[in-house]
């Protein structure tokens, strides 16, 4: 039997750019030891006080169906939240909770398209954008950047992309990029999504990881909270990844449309797993900043790392926990080398293809192993990639 031309061609009947983040696990499968800096995963667990409030929730008996909205108490503390941050007043009517910010990027995106309708997005990307973005019916459409601008997008590229388009996707923190847009970009966006009169779906989930310069809210622009859905969640802030919570945040006639569509697919998130969240929320922004403390250490090591050799350059690191490196002194692909590396250091990371092609010639490092086993692995990379270009570098012996 014949399945949907949309479900078998959200990946665009290609790769999904994950190939070596899959070799790595067969390796490691395999009983070959691999330090992967590939996911964006936290190597620290959720707090013990927040799985006490979720197991005080569970035995409590929050267990059976909880509001498909969200619970009230979490709708109220995200939206209080976000006014906080953001200074756009903010109520539990522009929130629905929805399972992880990934189920939240495909609820706007159906919310706002209709099949056929063009979704503009930024490239480089994170892997799942274009096809969360087919799934929902739609067609996506990249605004490719450059190294040259530090990866923000123009004001040309961004008007001529946009026109006709429906949506507008951004993600500042960048997720792979990890660098935050600037006043003046943010601006070009705004600028862009009103001359074109285009929703923009807004994700913030590494808001709370921020090293250098300001996030700003786009939806906090003139003219933009009518036509803006911030996507947000609980999984970077607050080391809670496979509790899956997350929200969107927008008018409140799109909520009460989204809140349908969840009636109609997740039927809303365990609410036991909503009282841990709505916990964490109020626990203080010292969780939050302990959450992200590993990052800006890693941080700070990368840029030690990198001192004394002119082989592998990082793009600014200002957010989100990772660095992408600028591999194209060796002369090869961010994939070629990745796939190098693999076979000769065991290391795992990312290559800047998967992530799109203005991304190519560069590699995505996520800082989420041990202080010391990050630095050696850099410093190993380093060296290999010293090797490639057939300099001499630095080289730290294995563990």
């Amino acid at each position: 039997m014949k399945l949907s031309h949309r479900i078998t061609q959200i990946t665009g009947g290609g790769s999904d750019g994950w190939d070596v983040f899959y070799k790595a696990r067969r390796m490691i499968a395999d009983g070959i030891p691999v330090t992967e800096l590939t996911i964006g995963e936290h190597d620290i667990p959720t707090s013990p006080d927040i799985l006490n409030a979720m197991h005080a929730a569970a035995i409590g008996g929050h267990t059976g169906y909880a509001e498909v909205p969200g619970t009230h108490a979490l709708r109220k503390s995200v939206a209080a939240r976000i006014a906080n941050r953001t200074g756009v007043p903010t109520t539990a009517e522009n929130i629905v909770i929805t399972p992880g910010g990934q189920a939240a990027l495909f609820a706007a995106h159906t919310a706002i398209c209709d099949p056929g309708d063009t979704a503009a997005y930024i490239d480089p990307f994170y892997t799942t954008y274009p096809g969360t973005i087919r799934g929902a019916g739609a067609v996506p459409k990249p605004i490719v950047t450059s190294p040259q601008t530090a990866f923000q997008p123009t004001a040309e590229a961004l008007m001529a992309v946009t026109k006709g388009a429906r949506s507008l996707l951004v993600n500042t923190p960048n997720n792979p990029t990890g660098v935050v847009y600037s006043a003046k970009t943010l601006q070009r966006i705004a600028d862009a999504c009103i001359a074109n009169d285009l929703w923009l779906i807004s994700d913030e989930v590494y808001d709370t990881q921020v090293w250098e310069g300001t996030h700003v809210s786009p939806r906090a622009l003139p003219g933009m909270a009518e036509r803006t859905m911030v996507v947000g969640s609980m999984s970077k802030s607050h080391a809670m990844t496979g509790s899956r919570v997350g929200w969107i945040c927008g008018p409140a006639e799109a909520v009460a449309h989204l809140v349908n569509l969840s009636t109609h697919t997740t039927y809303g998130v365990a609410g036991f797993v909503q009282d841990a969240a709505d916990f964490a929320l109020n626990s203080g922004t010292a969780v939050e900043e302990a959450v992200a403390a590993p990052f800006r250490r890693r941080r700070a090591l990368t840029m030690k790392a990198l001192e004394g050799q002119n082989v592998v350059r990082a793009v600014p690191v200002q957010g989100a926990m990772y660095v992408m490196l600028d591999l194209r002194a060796t002369g090869m692909s961010g994939e070629e080398f990745a796939n190098a590396l693999l076979e000769a250091e065991h290391i795992a990371v990312m290559p800047g293809e998967s992530f799109g092609q203005a991304a190519a010639g560069h590699l995505r490092v996520a800082m989420t192993v041990a202080d010391d086993q990050y630095v050696d692995a850099l410093s190993r990379l380093i060296a290999f990639a010293g090797t490639c270009a057939g300099h001499t570098t630095r080289r730290s012996p294995r563990a």
